[in-house]
């Protein structure tokens, strides 16, 4: 079944209708010494919304701000039907400890910058971008419901987080009467699916859609490096690449490319591209809301949103599954085993047990 950016779905527990496919906005601003200038992320705004895409994903720090200041101005002339989502906790100036942080005093001066960088009022959705092991939950969950409560956010969010404490902090909101959160952000592509250990299900229980960031994983799925990349893996020199970026972080391994081979092969058949096919699995995964796509050029943008048109045999999507798995590990393998399910389904006696 085809879909479209119009063809809106529930984020988590609430009622906020979001496009299937975000938009990210990381690319907006050449500050990192890569990404869109601003005519080239107009482009890619335009498109986006034009076709009826209304979730635009950005973060404080991005591109030092200019990420949510080209936003803000793109989104001005139909800001009310647009649901932006922006982050917090990430350092915005060095030398002060307090300008990062999950803590209040960062939480509050990061929404401030947010509003003042976007030229909005409030912000539809905002995630707490890295989990920083420090602040206390309740600390973040009153935070964020003071916010919500003043009316500078609407949803609250996580990102980068252990699952126990997403639903510690989850239950903990739930009893005190405090805005939930709505959303997690996760990595989440066919090389990278250890969220489906404990991650995904959580959310799914708990009520958060999932987010998946960097669906084509870094750009591994797409098919542009090969076996010659493997002895330059693990390259440490940056020339501010993706390219170095993805082999100094050892994400072209043997593994991943054989995933990739599958994805290629899969592409073929379909008569589509690789990021098409990649693109398409995880946003028709169980429980993923909208994967953020984080097109640099219209072209790039344009071939992404051909995802929405794949539809994937049954076939096709054993072929991709099976060729990216990963081990649940402990409980999960032994819960999932057909000794433990004929035990706990009580199908066997005390004697066969023992035996």
């Amino acid at each position: 079944m085809t879909l479209a950016l119009d063809n809106y779905r529930l984020l988590g527990r609430s009622g906020l209708r979001v496009s299937p496919l975000a938009l990210g906005a990381a690319t907006f601003g050449t500050d990192w010494g890569w990404g869109a200038g601003r005519d080239e992320a107009r482009t890619l705004f335009d498109l986006y919304t034009e076709r009826g895409g209304n979730f635009v994903d950005t973060a404080n720090t991005y591109t030092d701000g200019s990420s949510e200041r080209l936003l803000g101005a793109f989104a001005r002339d139909r800001r009310e039907s647009l649901v932006l989502a922006t982050k917090y906790t990430t350092l915005r100036r060095p030398g002060d400890p307090n300008s990062a942080g999950s803590h209040r005093k960062s939480l509050f001066a990061s929404v401030e910058a947010s509003l003042r960088q976007l030229g909005t009022d409030y912000i539809d959705l905002l995630y707490l971008h890295v989990w920083d092991d420090t602040t206390p939950v309740e600390e973040i969950l009153r935070g964020m419901d003071d916010l919500v409560r003043q009316g500078k956010i609407l949803y609250v969010a996580i990102c980068n987080a252990p699952a126990w404490q997403v639903s510690r902090m989850q239950t903990i909101a739930d009893l005190r009467g405090w805005s939930p959160l709505v959303a997690l952000q996760i990595e989440y592509n066919l090389i990278e699916r250890t969220g489906e250990r404990d991650l995904i299900p959580m959310a799914r229980e708990m009520g958060l859609g999932v987010i998946p960031y960097s669906p084509l994983a870094g750009g591994v799925l797409t098919g542009k490096y090969g076996r010659a990349d493997l002895s330059a893996a693990g390259d440490t020199s940056d020339d501010g690449t993706r390219r170095s970026f993805n082999l100094a972080l050892g994400a072209v391994t043997e593994r991943n490319l054989a995933v990739a081979d599958v994805v290629k092969e899969v592409a073929t058949e379909s008569g589509r591209t690789p990021a098409q096919v990649a693109l398409a699995w995880t946003l028709r995964s169980p429980g993923v809301t909208a994967p953020i796509i984080g097109a640099r050029t219209p072209a790039q943008l344009r071939d992404n949103l051909g995802a929405l048109d794949v539809d994937l045999t049954a076939s096709q999507l054993a072929r991709l599954d099976e060729a990216s798995a990963v081990p649940l590990g402990f409980p999960h393998d032994l819960l999932a085993s057909d000794h433990i399910r004929r035990v706990t389904a009580g199908e066997l006696t005390i004697e066969s047990r023992r035996r």
